[in-house]
């Protein structure tokens, strides 16, 4: 028996065309010459002009055009997941360095006046004694002369503590930080004591960070939670170009969104604002890919998809 001949016409473009059936499967495809579309014969059970697709198109049941692999989305979720890694390792390892410098021996000096507060007016306090107090606990004191200035200088890098206090005044503390990779305000302090008594002593902190060690582990922890966000955002970055995970798409893009809370809670925002802009990028690579895995998710299930 001759292989049965069908013309039919392609849906997408409208071309007419003649194709030869084979036997087996019952159901083939064909590509378009014109548009190249995919279309489905069915091998027909009835004698022409009924098995025409166009006189009874409901009598044989349409499938689905081929879906086509697309890799722009995965490529895409891909490169910002490398965006995430190649970041998260760049502030870590930029953390690190200035976790070391700022252990490197060097002087500071601490400078300002002591005012006093008369009426709502403030005019230079002379006869104030200024306890500076260093990381290492090694203490210096100076009294103000005429124009309430003081100063200090040679004070090793970390934590340091200045203590203002006249008779007849409220004692005020200023605690401020000095070292090579982040100083806070050191010189030109103003301080202004108000009357009262010890009891009624202030503190103003110009810094997070009371001493170097806080601060050097809080750089360290920045530093090790960088380094586990660039493996976790990396191990997804490779399963995305191998194997198109989408859970794991989620899971490394999320880790990217805690970086600037890292940062954050470890008051390393004040310290290097810099490197908190930085991590905003790396949070907005992380949360991109977040939510086309999430998108994709959502709309195929957690199974490898063809995007």
């Amino acid at each position: 028996m001759a292989s049965p001949t069908v013309s039919v016409r392609c849906p997408v473009c409208g071309t007419n065309l003649t194709v030869v059936l084979a036997p087996e499967p019952p159901t083939q495809w064909f590509p378009c010459p014109n548009c190249h579309a995919p279309m489905p014969v069915v091998v027909p059970r009835d004698p022409p002009p009924l098995y025409s697709w166009e006189v009874l198109p409901g009598l044989y049941p349409p499938m689905l055009r081929p879906r086509v692999p697309r890799w722009r989305a995965r490529r895409t979720v891909a490169a910002a997941l490398f965006l995430v890694t190649v970041l998260a390792a760049a502030l870590g390892a930029v953390l690190v360095w200035d976790g070391y410098a700022a252990t490197t021996p060097a002087a500071f000096t601490v400078d300002g006046t002591v005012a006093r507060d008369v009426g709502g007016v403030t005019e230079p306090l002379a006869g104030a004694t200024v306890v500076l107090t260093d990381d290492a606990g090694a203490a210096s004191t100076e009294l103000t002369g005429a124009s309430g200035s003081f100063s200090f200088s040679a004070i090793p890098p970390g934590g340091v503590t200045v203590n203002a206090s006249a008779a007849g005044f409220a004692p005020v503390v200023v605690t401020t930080f000095v070292s090579v990779v982040y100083g806070a305000p050191s010189t030109g302090l103003e301080i202004v004591l108000s009357p009262g008594t010890a009891s009624n002593a202030s503190t103003v902190a110009l810094a997070p960070f009371p001493d170097l060690e806080q601060f050097v582990a809080s750089v360290g922890s920045g530093a090790a939670l960088l380094g586990v966000i660039a493996l976790v955002a990396g191990f997804a970055a490779v399963a995305t170009v191998r194997s198109d995970r989408l859970p794991l798409g989620v899971v490394g893009g999320a880790s990217g969104l805690v970086a600037p809370l890292v940062l954050y809670y470890l008051s390393l925002s004040s310290a290097f604002p810099l490197l908190v802009y930085l991590s905003g990028i790396l949070a907005g690579a992380g949360a991109f890919a977040l939510a086309v895995r999430a998108i994709q998710i959502g709309q195929t299930g957690s199974a490898p998809d063809l995007d």
